[in-house]
C-alpha cells in the first residue's frame, strides 16, 4: 500500500487533526518535523479545517496538556528516524513499533509519550518517519529530506483539503 493510501486510510473520519513535528532544528535532517510544521503554518490553513500544527522541537511532552485540551480525533507525529531506508524515504510507523526505530535527540521516548497521551483519551495516532541523511549540526534539512518534507506536505494537503 502506498504512503498516500496509508495516510488517507488513517485520516478517514477525521474531525480534528493535530500534526506534531518533533526534532532538533539545529541538527540538519533531525529538524525535518519542525521544518514541516513551519511550512504548514505558512499555508494559513489551520483554522479552516479544524487543524492544529505544533512544533514540539525536542520536547513533545511539553505539549500533552495542549493536545488533550484540543481533543483531536487524529494525531500525526512527524520526525526523522533511523529505519534503515534510503535518505528521504517516508514510512508510517505503527505506534507499537516505536521502540524498534532509532531516535536519540528527544528527552522522552516517543513510545512513552504516546502511551501517556493515550491514557484516558480516545484518538487515533500515527507516526510518520523520514529517514535522515545526516544528523550533524546544520540549520536546514539535506535536499533529499527537504524533498520528502514537501512531499509529505503535499500529500497531507491533498487528503485534508
Amino acid at each position: 500500500m502506498s504512503f498516500e493510501s496509508q495516510l488517507s486510510n488513517f485520516l478517514q473520519d477525521c474531525e480534528k487533526l493535530i500534526v506534531l513535528g518533533v526534532g532538533n532544528e539545529l541538527k540538519s535532517d533531525d529538524g525535518v518535523g519542525p521544518f514541516i510544521i513551519n511550512k504548514l503554518k505558512e499555508e494559513d490553513i489551520e483554522n479552516k479545517k479544524k487543524l492544529l500544527f505544533i512544533n514540539a522541537k525536542t520536547v513533545p511532552e511539553n505539549f500533552t496538556g495542549k493536545i488533550r485540551k484540543e481533543k483531536p480525533t487524529h494525531i500525526i507525529i512527524v520526525d526523522a528516524c533511523l529505519m534503515g531506508c534510503e535518505p528521504g524515504e517516508m514510512k508510517i510507523v505503527n505506534r507499537y513499533d516505536f521502540a524498534d526505530i532509532g531516535i536519540s535527540t528527544h528527552s522522552m521516548s516517543l513510545s512513552f509519550f504516546v502511551r501517556y497521551l493515550e491514557k484516558d483519551t480516545d484518538f487515533n495516532i500515527t507516526f510518520v518517519g523520514i529517514e535522515p541523511e545526516t544528523m550533524d549540526w546544520g540549520e536546514n534539512p539535506t535536499p533529499k529530506v527537504e524533498k520528502a518534507a514537501y512531499e509529505f506536505i503535499d500529500t497531507l494537503k491533498g487528503i485534508i483539503l
